[in-house]
């Protein structure tokens, strides 16, 4: 049972809820999310919900002491102390010595930093007690190996990328600094050839390169130049090297200190209390506070200790990315060069492919690399003009800047790769993702089919069915052979026993035959054999023998020939005919039902009636609106009544559409004169017409043609026939005049027989 939790960030809320959908179908399931975003929050989270539904007891599983102190102080805050005794937090060391005196049985299992759980101290837990849910917590499900967790873990979710993080606000923003590819340091740290036990570089041979005055020196010169006056950790090879560089940074004025395994536990946390208030600025540790240090307000990480395993690099950056009120950044100091060899700490990772062991967690491929955000190095000269043994790859404005520019880039991306389905190779059922995105963790028994973002699946129950992206339920189809999506959302259903039908994915009905679809200006009917069918939520069918031609789409309805008009259907008016004139209509964008036409309106708007005997007066552009009701209530009026109010409003607003018909088309004709001001009369033959430049205005057809005046000019027809006509040719005044003369305003002198004038106002 899943109860949401209001003191979880958002991230947590979906992280938690997912794991639950998750233990529905798996038992041992593996979370990821990155250094600093909460784990140990969330952790314990899970753990009080567990308890609350069908959990009794729970074990906690930490390698390390320390961890095991910081998450009882976390489990603590939730509720659930030590002395309750259903939940039990322990180091896995503890727990080999002390298991055979340990009667209980668990019903969870939890692994903090689940990436140690391949260890055979681990292996115990499952061979011991298979029938507790394991759930592993950890930033980096990746080993060095390249051994994946699928013997231990069934499934794996992760959360948001340390840039979405980043982009959100939830994780600090980072500068990077590096040494330089063709640096001295850099070509020490190539020129290390010895590996450890773990696939790593040799401590020994790493301690012999690198704990050397003149490399320490360069360490201290880096942290003075960029991370002056800040508090930091600095992650060493050795415990040699850890000691000499805290005393190399103390002796310049930087309050240093070296933590390692020696270090008793009551003077490492004092230590640690006195750097979280400020009296020690720099910690120094070797694999201390790789994993779990909890400190926001560290300021900048030194990387002194180069490694081959993805998993200890970003253990080691992420102590530097968790957020604190007055930190706008975070320092990064890469001494080692180590971006070259795995990215920033916010380029995406393949954790499903190292989960898998598809995908070793180390140096980066050029498979693993394509995508990733990438911004080229800036090269720094010192003021001599040598070359400077820094470079700075990246500073917190640009990363922030890039991680906007790939989201929205990638937002596109997401939102045009297709949806498919993928295969859980152990429990043989499948998913559904998008991109890289899963949207539906494996959960069918089968998928038929995909169109656009629905699917065709078959449940874990054996029935079929259409599922959303996201794998919201559809339909249901019961028990089928075979499903498959066609065009115009029509779905092909095979039963059981072979047969076919067609199934309308709009409406949900079903059709022995495979439909046409005709589509009439956006409004669709389906024809099956001989009739017409809609896609409305009631059904309608035509008439039987209906021609696809007979039906017409008039600007916002379309007209069906129908003659089984409703008795009850009254007419517009009464002189219409309802064997000719009345007809069955779809409305566009109303996909409610089928209605009938009881006529149209002066304004072109109609009239109609649905199956109910309501009437609604439609518009184009509009939304029916309901009139009247053959069965009116008290005080309701009837259809005449509004039939008659309807006509007056539109023969108003017809008679108004006229005039400004009209207004338009004359201002459209002024506009069109004032271009043709300069229209000049040019003569062809013995006719005049009237032209623009080259541009024949009126073609050669008059007698004689005048300049013109403003927009018009005076024409003779024939002899002694004169009038007047606009510069575009229409006639303004007919030829029946011996004289014309045109004033500059429009007045017009019309000379009927001498001394006889009319005048005009054009």
């Amino acid at each position: 049972m899943y109860y949401p939790n209001d003191t979880l960030r958002d991230y947590q809320q979906e992280m938690k809820l997912r794991l639950f959908e998750e233990w529905e179908f798996h038992r041992n399931v593996m979370v990821q999310m990155p250094t600093g975003t909460g784990k140990t929050h969330l952790l314990a989270a899970i753990v009080r919900e567990f308890l609350r539904g069908s959990g009794s007891r729970v074990w906690i599983v930490a390698h390390r002491r320390e961890l095991v102190d910081q998450i009882e102080e976390t489990v603590s805050r939730h509720g659930m102390s030590k002395e309750d005794g259903r939940v039990r937090v322990m180091s896995i060391q503890w727990l080999s010595r002390n298991r055979k005196d340990m009667y209980e049985e668990p019903d969870l299992i939890v692994i903090d930093e689940a990436h140690h759980a391949l260890a055979e101290t681990y292996r115990i837990l499952w061979e011991k007690y298979p029938e507790a849910r394991k759930l592993g917590m950890t930033a980096t499900p990746c080993r060095l190996n390249g051994k994946g967790f699928m013997d231990l873990f069934d499934s794996l979710i992760t959360s948001w990328t340390v840039a979405e993080f980043i982009g959100k606000g939830w994780l600090s923003s980072f500068d990077y600094v590096s040494i330089r590819a063709n640096s001295r340091e850099q070509r020490l740290i190539d020129s290390l050839k010895k590996r450890g036990a773990d696939g790593d570089y040799q401590v020994k041979e790493m301690n012999e390169v690198l704990n050397r005055e003149t490399s320490i020196s360069r360490l201290y010169e880096s942290v003075e130049r960029y991370a002056h006056g800040k508090k930091g950790i600095v992650y060493a090879v050795s415990i040699a090297h850890a000691r000499r560089i805290a005393a190399c940074y103390s002796a310049h004025g930087l309050e240093s200190v070296a933590i390692d395994s020696r270090t008793p536990a009551s003077e490492r946390k004092e230590l640690v209390d006195d750097f979280r208030r400020g009296k020690v600025k720099v910690l120094v540790n070797v694999d201390i506070f790789s994993e779990g240090f909890d400190c926001p307000d560290v300021e900048f990480v030194q990387l002194a200790r180069p490694t081959l395993s993805l998993a200890k690099y970003l253990q080691q950056v992420g102590r530097g990315l968790r957020r604190s009120a007055n930190k706008e950044s975070c320092m990064l100091i890469d001494n080692v060069g180590l971006y070259r060899i795995f990215g920033l700490p916010a380029r995406n990772h393949d954790w499903a492919a190292m989960f898998e062991g598809r995908m070793i967690g180390n140096a980066l491929s050029r498979a693993r690399t394509e995508g990733g955000l990438y911004l080229p190095a800036l090269s720094l000269t010192d003021s001599g003009g040598q070359e400077e043994v820094w470079e700075i790859v990246m500073t917190h404005d640009r990363l922030l800047e890039a991680i906007r520019n790939r989201e929205e880039a990638e937002e596109g991306k997401e939102s045009q790769a297709a949806l498919k389905s993928y295969p859980d190779r152990r429990s043989s059922l499948w998913g559904l993702k998008r991109g890289n995105k899963i949207t539906v963790s494996p959960r069918y028994l089968q998928v038929f089919d995909i169109q656009g973002n629905r699917v065709a699946v078959r449940l874990k129950d054996g029935q079929a069915g259409v599922v959303s992206a996201s794998g919201e339920p559809e339909m249901i189809l019961g028990y089928c052979r075979r499903l498959k999506f066609l065009k115009e959302e029509l779905l092909a259903v095979t039963d059981t026993a072979g047969t076919v039908s067609y199934m309308d994915m709009k409406t949900g009905r079903t059709y022995r035959e495979k439909p046409v679809v005709f589509s009439y200006g956006g409004v669709e009917l389906l024809r099956v054999g001989e009739t017409f069918h809609s896609r409305t939520k009631k059904a309608y069918a035509s008439m039987n023998g209906l021609h696809k031609d007979s039906i017409c789409f008039y600007e916002y309805y379309l007209k069906i020939p129908d003659y089984r008009v409703p008795k009850s259907c009254k007419l517009v008016d009464s002189v219409w005919s309802t064997v000719f004139d009345v007809f069955a209509c779809l409305l566009a964008g109303d996909d409610e039902e089928v209605y009938w036409c009881c006529g149209r309106l002066a304004d072109r708007s109609i009239v109609v009636m649905d199956g109910a005997g309501r009437y609604y007066h439609v518009e184009k552009g509009k939304r029916k609106r309901y009139i009247a009701t053959n069965l009116p209530r008290p005080g309701e009026q009837d259809f005449d009544t509004a039939v008659k109010k309807l006509k007056e409003e539109a023969g108003q607003r017809a008679e108004e559409t006229d005039r400004q018909k009209r207004r338009n088309e004359e201002a459209k004709r002024r506009k069109r004169l004032e271009e043709i001001r300069d229209a000049l009369p040019y003569r062809m033959g013995m006719k005049w017409g009237l032209k623009l430049g080259e541009r024949i205005i009126v073609p050669p057809k008059y007698r004689k043609i005048l300049p013109p005046v403003g927009v018009y000019c005076a024409f003779e027809e024939s002899a002694c026939r004169w009038g007047v006509m606009a510069l575009d040719g229409k006639v303004m005044v007919e030829a029946c005049y011996q004289k014309v003369d045109i004033e500059n305003n429009g007045t017009v002198h019309l000379t009927i027989i001498p001394g006889k004038v009319k005048t005009v106002k054009l």
